[in-house]
């Protein structure tokens, strides 16, 4: 048996599943690596409250700012 990997509209997933399944394709879901999940969420970076007031304060100065013309 050969095994083909497809990208399908989201709109017609289920008949693309449906038509296949009728013609004896035998359909995997794609297992999830816990592991390497885990290890790039580790590496997801914080931001101290410091630098959140950096960017509200930059967000209010740029809303009260006229564009120049």
């Amino acid at each position: 048996m050969e095994k083909l990997i497809i990208n399908v509209p989201e709109e017609k997933s289920q008949l693309v599943k449906q038509l296949l399944k009728e013609l004896g394709v035998t359909i995997e879901q794609e297992k999830m690596d816990m592991e390497a999940y885990r290890k790039d969420l580790a590496q997801v970076s914080t931001w101290s409250e410091e630098e959140v007031k950096i960017f509200e304060e930059t967000i209010e100065h740029l809303n009260k700012t006229e564009l120049q013309e």
